[in-house]
């Protein structure tokens, strides 16, 4: 069946009440929550990465399988292998070269290491604690051979890959706890890193009503939100609906390059005066 897609505001203060009301067990834990990422948030200084880096230190130092959502290892083997294939079954094969960002303790990313060819997995992840778990990762699973390369960064530009390498691109459960200013960030440089004919990836957190946050942890957005802030930087990017077949609560968006002459196309459309004459803005007549 299907994922539902919630439409109600799960920041209001009636949605609240009503949760509190049917999940009383869970109101000290929220509140404890609540109180910890607040003085987590005035330590960052409003810096929303170097807040999630303190979430992700917290919550790694209490369960390094719970930090990335899944806090038992049955559903940490599940889901790793839910996304490994899923995208075998749309697209990628052993030869691609492919950028997992939030690559987390490798949950996906052990199966996708196992099976690219050695040296083309690249993870990249902002938080320390969680890529020496996935070190860890690598020497449970004996993938030492297979030389995947794991970096720490402090923001979405990834300047320090190199542009056209990568076929495919995967973020899963990174958008999901990303306000719009971070998202706008990755897709103003991730086509910098697309290889011709290569795609992105991503899951988010879907609402088909107003977006909102939780905590400053969870984010909520409507799919054409996500496509017109990729198409605003010259991607293109479509809903992948038969993910919401699958059992998972969030959904999943991909985005390509336009095919070139698309682009040449919307470059045209650019160029052209209000009344369509052709002539580029500003031209004597």
């Amino acid at each position: 069946m299907p994922t539902a897609v919630p439409s109600h505001n799960r920041s209001s203060l009636a949605h609240r009440l009503r949760y509190a009301a049917r999940h009383p067990q869970r109101v000290v834990p929220y509140l404890r929550r609540h109180l910890r990422d607040w003085r987590l948030q005035r330590r960052s200084g409003g810096n929303h990465i170097a807040y999630y880096r303190a979430v992700m230190k917290s919550d790694t130092a209490r369960n390094p399988l719970g930090a990335v959502g899944t806090p038992s290892q049955e559903r940490w083997n599940a889901l790793g292998r839910m996304q490994f294939d899923y995208l075998v079954g749309h697209g990628l094969k052993p030869g691609d070269h492919m950028l997992e960002i939030g690559c987390g303790n490798l949950r996906a990313g052990r199966h996708f290491i196992d099976y690219l060819e050695t040296g083309h997995y690249y993870g990249v992840d902002i938080s320390p604690d969680i890529l020496l778990a996935a070190q860890q990762t690598v020497v449970d699973h004996d993938l030492q051979d297979k030389l995947p390369h794991m970096t720490l960064v402090d923001d979405m530009r990834l300047a320090h890959l190199p542009g056209g390498r990568f076929r495919v691109v995967h973020a899963h459960s990174v958008f999901s706890h990303s306000p719009v200013h971070v998202i706008e960030d990755c897709f103003r440089h991730v086509g910098r890193l697309l290889a011709p004919g290569g795609f992105f990836d991503f899951t988010y957190n879907r609402t088909d009503g107003t977006e909102h946050d939780v905590l400053r942890e969870d984010f909520y957005f409507r799919p054409a939100t996500l496509i017109a802030l990729a198409e605003k930087h010259g991607l293109a990017a479509h809903t992948m609906d038969d993910w919401d077949d699958l059992p998972h609560k969030q959904s999943k968006i991909r985005v390509t390059l336009p095919a070139p002459e698309e682009a040449a196309g919307k470059s045209g459309e650019r160029a052209q005066t209000p009344d369509g004459d052709g002539e580029p803005s500003g031209s004597p007549a």
